[in-house]
């Protein structure tokens, strides 16, 4: 398996961003981990870092670990592997939503699937994820699909005892019904939380976890900063899904786990509390989902 980067971040739009990395925050008091990224994906034009360099940078600002996220079957291979060597690191393995159309019209889904399954008994393999369902990029004629290996991917969390990660764009309401009717995982996070209080609410009632990525930093996020505030903080995280959604005020640049002291100190600055304090509770839950991260050994690299 090579260290190399999967795939390049795209800028979609043509627009020209500023690929230059931020720089370091203050290192944080209390140590955390950053519950959800994506070091398999290339950013930063000729200045990407590898993933022991994102290590390396997240550990000198107080970023103990990172779970490390697969989106089809290669990057949750890519996943597994780094977590095997990598004693920073836990995997989530899964198909995310907008793979499970394409998938099913070649009649690869199920053998996807099964591969998905297989790296689920992997030890330091502790979350299906990302996983659930997207509307904004997959029409009604994907919908079909995306169900089913979202129902495929609840399956496997829970038969393995693994948490699982929720991908949920422009969906609210469809996640809610998949998850009532066919029953959640005891650990469900929604990564990268995007509603608002009412879900929050509703989160809080079904005893979801709510992760929040740099969103929650942006000027034209408040309800997001509402559903903060009424989230019970036993059930909060906090993530970069890196390289995307760097948080403010370095909005449109590569992101990177060593970010994290910037969006913990901005949940706590909307919550009203010390870093530290908020740091404390988020390490404790983030442990409480995934386990201790040297729970297992890992292999040493020749």
């Amino acid at each position: 398996m090579t260290d190399a980067h999967l795939r390049s971040r795209g800028d979609g739009d043509g627009s020209k961003r500023d690929l230059t990395y931020p720089p370091l925050p203050e290192a944080l008091v209390v140590p955390v981990y950053d519950n959800h990224t994506h070091m398999e994906i290339a950013d930063g034009g000729d200045g990407a870092l590898d993933y022991r360099e994102h290590l390396g940078r997240a550990s000198s600002v107080g970023v103990r670990g990172v779970v490390q996220v697969g989106t089809d079957l290669a990057t949750s291979q890519w996943s597994a592997s780094i977590a095997t060597r990598e004693p920073r690191v836990l995997a989530a393995v899964a198909l995310h939503p907008n793979e499970a159309p394409s998938l099913q019209e070649q009649g690869l889904l199920d053998e996807h699937l099964a591969g998905i399954e297989a790296l689920a008994a992997l030890p330091r393999v502790r979350a299906i994820g990302e996983t659930g369902l997207d509307f904004f990029r997959t029409g009604e004629d994907g919908r079909d699909a995306q169900i089913r290996s979202f129902e495929e991917h609840i399956r496997i969390a829970k038969e393995h005892g693994l948490a699982l990660t929720i991908h949920d764009r422009d969906a609210h309401d469809a996640v809610v019904e998949v998850l009532d009717r066919v029953g959640a995982p005891e650990r469900t996070v929604f990564h990268c939380f995007s509603g608002g209080p009412d879900l929050a609410r509703l989160c809080a009632e079904r005893g979801w976890y709510m992760s929040f990525a740099g969103t929650v930093t942006f000027k034209n996020a408040a309800l997001l900063r509402e559903a903060l505030v009424v989230a019970p903080r036993h059930l909060i995280m906090v993530e970069t899904d890196a390289p995307f959604l760097t948080p403010t005020p370095y909005r449109g640049r590569p992101n990177a786990p060593y970010l994290i002291p910037i969006t913990l100190r901005s949940m706590a600055e909307t919550l009203g509390t010390d870093a530290s304090m908020l740091a404390a509770q988020i390490a404790s839950n983030t442990e409480l989902v995934y386990g201790a991260w040297d729970a297992e050994p890992v292999t040493v690299d020749e």
